[in-house]
Formats: structure tokens, sequence, C-alpha cells
């Protein structure tokens, strides 16, 4: 049987990380009950994507995920399989398909350390800085495989920046905790992962997997104390 997308990019960040030990697959959900929950995260839920959400719900000290992708972002990544190549055309679908996935996993293994507090806003915001770093290290990978030497040019970062950084529009947030949100994680992200692409592969591992294991406070600090190195 052929693997799906979303397993093969699963799988990836399980042999980066740690093994999430459930097929998040099986925590993807319809529209009927994507607006179900939308009514239950409340009124700052609104402003965010209709076309992919993670929903995270913690009962009985158990962590309850359901994911959902809209039709529409479905049919675009059937229509313009990245595994065929990565293009204008498909390449911010993909984003937003690897960073629910990753929302996904990365609360899973925040919640089996301890790490239960899934409303509050430093667990949110780790799990959205971590979301963008790891979606462009898997960018990265798409990008190389097409490239009959697999070394990927400046033009290449440039381009994959501007859809994963650049492009997004946080002051567009009417809400102020949403807008401050997602401009710190994304100017984060897109510092550190500057500095990745200093590193090479073996290296960069290493960094990664101990970032992760980092709470939000500590992954700003790292990220904060590696731009100032430059400066």
């Amino acid at each position: 049987m052929n693997e799906t997308l979303f397993s093969q990019i699963q799988k990836l960040f399980e042999r980066t990380y740690a093994r999430v030990g459930i097929n998040l697959e099986d925590c993807l959900i319809d529209r009927q009950r994507c607006a179900q929950l939308s009514i239950l995260a409340g009124k700052s839920a609104r402003e965010l994507s209709e076309l992919a959400r993670t929903f995270l719900r913690r009962a009985d000290d158990r962590l309850y995920v359901g994911i959902y992708y809209s039709r529409w972002l479905i049919e675009q990544l059937e229509r313009h399989d990245p595994r065929a190549g990565l293009s204008d055309r498909n390449i911010h679908s993909l984003i937003m398909f690897v960073e629910e996935i990753n929302h996904a996993l990365h609360a899973a293994l925040q919640f089996k350390s301890g790490r239960r507090e899934i409303g509050s806003e430093d667990f949110v915001r780790n799990l959205e800085l971590q979301a963008q770093v790891d979606t462009y290290l898997v960018l990265l990978l798409f990008v190389a495989f097409f490239r009959k030497t697999q070394r990927i040019s400046r033009t290449d970062r440039r381009w994959l920046r501007f859809h994963l950084f650049a492009r997004q529009c946080p002051d567009a947030f009417r809400d102020p905790n949403l807008r401050g949100r997602y401009l710190e994680t994304t100017e984060l992200a897109s510092s550190y992962t500057h500095y990745l692409d200093s590193l090479n592969g073996i290296r960069r591992l290493e960094e990664i997997r101990t970032f992760r294991s980092l709470d939000y406070g500590a992954k700003r600090e790292r990220v904060l104390s590696l731009a100032n190195r430059t400066i």
C-alpha cells in the first residue's frame, strides 16, 4: 500500500525527534466537527485560517487532538502533489498541511513529557515557533530532492523564506494576542533558521533536537542569543 503524504511527513518528524505512539491520521476531523470545535475555542479562533486547523483538548488527564483540512486544500495537494515537485502552485498548501501535523505531533510529545498546560500562551507559541522551524526544514528537503546535485541555492532559500515568513501578515489580526503571537514567532523562526542554514547536517540535527526539548521562554532566549552573536 502506498504511503500517504500525511504518513510520510509524520514518520519524518518521528525519525527526527521521537515516536508519538499514535497514527495522527486517525485524528482527522470533518468540516462539521471543525465548526463545533471552533465555537468552543472562543472568539479569537474566528480569525484563524479556515483552511487548516489543529484542536487540542485535555480531559481525564488525556490529550485529545483534532486535525482539520478543508476540501479545497486537499484538492490542491492532490492536483499538484508536492512529491512530484514544489512550485508556487502548491507551496502554500504544503506549508499549512505540514504545520498542522507538526502542531499535533509536538503537542503530543510535550504532553507525554509532562508539559500539559495546553491552554497557556507559552504552550501555543512554543508549538507555533516549532512548526515554522520544522516546516522550513521540510521544505528544504522537498527542494533538494528535485535538484540533481541535491544542493539548495540562495534563490531557493529566498523563495522558501518569502512563502513561509515574509508572506505572513500578523498585523492583519484584530486580536492583539494573536497579532503578537504570530509576529514574534515568525521573527524568531526566521532568525533561527538562518542560523540552522549555517550548520552541517549532523550539527543541525543535534541542534534542532536540543531546541525541541526547550520550553518557549528558553527557545526565545536561545534564538535571541544566537542573533546577538552575529551583531
